[in-house]
């Protein structure tokens, strides 16, 4: 598959409805990438940035913004593209920083579509898509087959905790993928959990596909945490240079929790909840780790912990509806 121009510019970018980076001359590379139709008739276009090397190396793909709330891993991802520029790479790292359009426009972590019938939807269940289903399935597909498989050898798709709650740095790697493990220890987070994956997540996908890959979760949805972005963009260079797409001494590692198992305490009814933990609290089992109150501010339902763990996730917004995250465990 060679790269596919189109006629049109966008704000002063190439069009394209396809890429293939060995096509590329080396340098610093910025396109809108026509993805799908709307409703209207109207093309959805995502920003691409190809970032080519003189010397032949790893070609590494970072995107980003599959939830539509999920701003700090859209952050990071602009954030990595902006201090590659200048350097000298061996390789390619191509960055596709946000994806779900849509869902960004709502403040929203699904996808939005006129289809009343399939909207709206998580994004992240849909990979690799299809060219003949509905609308979701049809901008995955063309997404996944005409900028994203053809152009890895590693993959890292950032994320962050829906909205209303929080995660540290936090990371999802397959512990049957030697490389994934890697990587995912690269990064330097706070945790990483032994994730086989669930069908139609991109991480998955990517895995079956031969392309390892891991998902980072940098915090909170919807709000700026500018140390988490930081220090998953440090991540990411780290990652860089362990595989000499970049110059330079690889940071060591740092051991952090790993865990096999989540454990994730909901809302029985709805309420206001007030979290008793903090963020990577270890907890014993039985212990009290949220009390919810009713609308007059009487205590309604105290929660605890059904085993021990460390808190890895717990509600910042206060109001929950029943069946809502208030702690969840990785042990």
């Amino acid at each position: 598959m060679a790269t596919q121009y189109l006629d049109d510019v966008i704000q002063g970018r190439r069009v394209i409805q396809a890429l293939d980076v060995a096509d590329l001359t080396a340098g610093e590379h910025k396109f809108m990438f026509r993805v799908a139709s709307d409703a209207l008739s109207q093309w959805h276009h995502l920003p691409v940035m190809v970032f080519k090397g003189e010397k032949p190396g790893k070609k590494i793909m970072i995107t980003a913004g599959v939830h539509g709330d999920e701003y700090n891993g859209v952050l990071a991802a602009q954030k990595t593209a902006r201090e590659l520029v200048g350097k000298e790479l061996a390789g390619t790292v191509t960055i596709v920083p946000m994806i779900n359009l849509t869902g960004m426009l709502h403040h929203s972590r699904d996808f939005f579509s006129a289809d009343p019938d399939a909207s709206p939807c998580n994004l992240n269940r849909f990979f690799p898509g299809d060219q003949n289903g509905n609308e979701a399935n049809r901008f995955i597909h063309a997404l996944w087959h005409n900028i994203l498989l053809p152009n890895a050898d590693l993959a890292i798709d950032l994320h962050t905790q829906t909205s209303g709650t929080v995660y540290p740095l936090y990371v999802f790697a397959d512990f049957r993928l030697e490389q994934a493990v890697e990587m995912a220890r690269l990064i330097n987070p706070d945790a990483i959990l032994n994730d086989p994956g669930d069908a139609g997540v991109l991480e998955t996908v990517w895995n079956n596909s031969g392309v390892p890959s891991i998902t980072i979760e940098v915090g909170m949805g919807r709000y700026t945490e500018l140390d988490l972005i930081k220090r998953t963009v440090d991540g990411i260079f780290n990652v860089l240079r362990h595989h000499e797409v970049l110059d330079g001494e690889v940071d060591a590692v740092v051991p952090c929790l790993e865990g096999q198992d989540i454990t994730s305490i909901r809302a029985e009814i709805g309420g206001f909840v007030i979290p008793q933990v903090a963020m990577m609290d270890k907890v014993t089992q039985d212990q009290l780790v949220a009390i919810q109150y009713d609308n007059f501010g009487d205590e309604l339902q105290r929660y605890f912990a059904p085993c021990a763990g460390t808190v890895l996730s717990h509600n910042i917004e206060p109001i929950r509806a029943p069946g809502s995250l208030v702690v969840r465990l990785i042990n």
